[in-house]
């Protein structure tokens, strides 16, 4: 009797506790409910602006090539020049008077020259007679060789006086706008006097900034030469004034650094911008906006499915199998639709977007897709 009633009590026992097992088991939790979007695909232009500096195409310091008194001034400071227009005069008798002197020299020059050949022709005709010995021949010969040098350095200094008596009439090299003059009326002024004035052309102007090497091949930048315009074409370049609003005329790239930059780790750059309203200065600061011209096409993913953790960006994506799973991306520009991600996806992949704390690499999930 006292062995059934034991036999009872561990099979209750056993039964009891296989039940617990079974009932533990059907109380395990669900998969977490997550929301996933599809991966979109939109036409994107890239850009991106940079701080930029204005610098003239021509900026230019007007010195003196001779020494003398300043004569006159002929223009206004601060006022728009046309090239070859007359800046400043200096006294030119001095510079007359060497080209007078230099003219006579050269008349001289050829009188010598004109005697000698005929003292040469005569020579060579009495030479076959006898009249005259060779060695006085030869010094005939010598005699023209001389006179026609002496007329050649008589035409050189002659050439070197003119290029001085130019140098008293001082012209702008170039059309642009003229600073306040240095000098005034009478001072003494030499090629040791320094700058006079200066002159910078104003338009067309350039815009100068930096760019990383990064950004430069991401668009596609790294084709961009002086000599391919059509290459250069394909990058929009707007200018931003310090007001925020955009300046009127686009430009064009026109050049490209030769080396990278070891200290900033960024290349030189330059647009070329027309500037018919004189509102761009040199010296003076922009943003340079640049934009390339055909859309391509980004793949786009809501801001909130991005995550961040000290590997880096990463979003989770629904795989086959309804099983969660990262992937590390590098984010693009934030746009209306959402996040351009430049790598780690693909156009077919599901991202979670809701649900995320609940959510590890690796584990199944149930989606609400949109």
């Amino acid at each position: 009797m006292k062995k059934t009633l034991l036999l009872s009590a561990l099979t209750s026992a056993i039964l009891l506790s296989g039940c617990g097992e079974q009932n533990q088991g059907n109380n395990q939790a669900p998969a977490p409910l997550v929301v996933a979007e599809q991966v979109k695909t939109i036409e994107h232009q890239a850009s991106k602006s940079y701080i930029g500096r204005v610098e003239a195409v021509e900026d230019t310091n007007i010195t003196a090539q001779v020494t003398g008194y300043l004569k006159q001034r002929h223009f206004d400071e601060g006022q728009m020049v046309e090239q070859g227009q007359l800046l400043y005069s200096i006294e030119p008798s001095s510079f007359q008077a060497q080209v007078a002197t230099a003219k006579a020299t050269l008349a001289q020059a050829n009188a010598a020259l004109k005697k000698a050949e005929l003292d040469f022709q005569r020579g060579k005709n009495l030479l076959p007679k006898g009249s005259i010995s060779q060695s006085e021949f030869d010094n005939l010969n010598a005699t023209l060789l001389g006179a026609t040098a002496q007329v050649e350095a008589a035409k050189a200094q002659l050439h070197l006086a003119e290029v001085n008596l130019s140098y008293t009439e001082i012209r702008a090299p170039f059309s642009g706008r003229i600073a306040q003059s240095k000098v005034s009326t009478g001072d003494l002024l030499s090629p040791q006097s320094g700058i006079l004035t200066t002159l910078v052309s104003l338009d067309p102007i350039h815009t100068s900034f930096s760019i990383s090497e990064r950004e430069r091949l991401q668009m596609g930048m790294d084709k961009v030469t002086t000599r391919t315009a059509n290459e250069a074409d394909s990058v929009e370049v707007k200018v931003m004034l310090e007001n925020g609003e955009y300046f009127p005329h686009a430009g064009q790239l026109d050049y490209l650094g030769n080396r990278i930059d070891l200290d900033t780790g960024t290349i030189s750059m330059r647009a070329v911008v027309s500037n018919p309203e004189l509102r761009l200065l040199p010296g003076q600061h922009v943003r340079v906006e640049l934009k390339e011209k055909q859309a391509r096409d980004a793949l786009v993913i809501p801001r909130r499915a991005v995550q961040t953790d000290l590997e880096g960006n990463f979003v989770m994506v629904v795989t086959e199998g309804n099983v969660a799973e990262r992937r590390n991306v590098e984010l693009g520009h934030q746009v209306e639709e959402g996040i351009i991600i430049r790598s780690g996806i693909a156009d077919t992949d599901k991202v979670i977007t809701q649900g995320l704390q609940r959510v590890r690499n690796g584990v199944p999930v149930r989606t609400d897709a949109k």
